[in-house]
């Protein structure tokens, strides 16, 4: 427990010592605040709902074509919420995590650690605990941005510190393969970029949704839409299962990686 607390004081001092890296956490909840008000998704709903109305034809086949219509377009538009919360969660952490780990590898304070008898869910719990800390925050914002609150709050911070979580132990574990801070770049960004933007492509290609099925932050994105739209494919508590075990089998093998990187190297 000692070990846990100095380690999570030691990078979150790191952390406050560098306010640039905090931006990070602002950004994706403020860019979809913005987009959102771009889009305007309801505005331009009944702008076309209001071009069909002018059409002439009988009123209950425009009532249909309307209803049709703007109900498909409504479910085809991104949600700038969902959008930024699984690119924060997949893309925006695992390379900051990645870095923080390579970087104590680069210092050798990892072997130091591991040679004093450090656990590695100690480590993990200690370093990945102040992303986890400041990601709260940022799902919290996310939430208010997308009007979520009480009961679908609770489900939509479920769903958002299930997929940190998941994204700081993947982070981590690539950051012990890495050797340095570079080569923890260059291995992360491609992970993150494919988790963090297939679950937006498996919104419009059926074949790329069942292929991401698995992976926690499509099921962050299936959550997400049944709040906003209130359906889905997956039950709750299946998606919740599916991250949850995601979480599992990377702590596994962050923990194989950790005990022969950490001493070894």
């Amino acid at each position: 427990m000692n070990a846990t607390k100095a380690i999570f004081k030691k990078q979150l001092k790191a952390t406050g010592a560098n306010p640039e890296s905090l931006i990070q956490f602002l950004i994706y909840p403020l860019l979809a605040l913005a987009l959102g008000a771009m889009m305007d998704q309801d505005g331009m709903i009944d702008s076309l709902a209001g071009y069909f109305a002018q059409l002439p034809l009988p009123q209950y086949i425009l009532d249909e074509m309307i209803s049709g219509v703007t109900g498909q377009m409504a479910m085809a538009m991104p949600n700038m919420v969902t959008m930024q919360a699984t690119i924060f969660a997949g893309m925006g952490l695992i390379p900051v995590v990645a870095a923080i780990i390579s970087d104590d590898i680069e210092r050798k304070s990892l072997r130091f650690l591991s040679m004093a008898g450090v656990k590695p869910s100690t480590y993990l719990i200690g370093v990945g605990g102040v992303v986890f800390f400041l990601s709260f925050f940022s799902s919290m914002l996310f939430s208010v941005v997308g009007s979520f609150f009480g009961v679908e709050m609770l489900i939509f911070m479920g769903a958002m510190m299930s997929a940190v979580a998941g994204s700081i132990v993947l982070g981590a574990a690539i950051g012990i393969l890495s050797s340095n801070v570079q080569a923890a770049a260059g291995l992360s960004m491609p992970i993150a970029i494919a988790l963090g933007f297939g679950p937006i492509f498996a919104q419009m290609n059926e074949r790329i949704a069942n292929i991401y099925h698995i992976f926690y932050t499509q099921q962050l994105n299936v959550i997400a839409d049944y709040l906003n739209y209130g359906v889905s494919g997956t039950p709750l508590w299946q998606s919740f299962s599916i991250m949850w075990a995601n979480v599992a089998v990377l702590g596994i093998l962050f923990a194989l990686v950790y005990r022969k990187k950490g001493i070894v190297e």
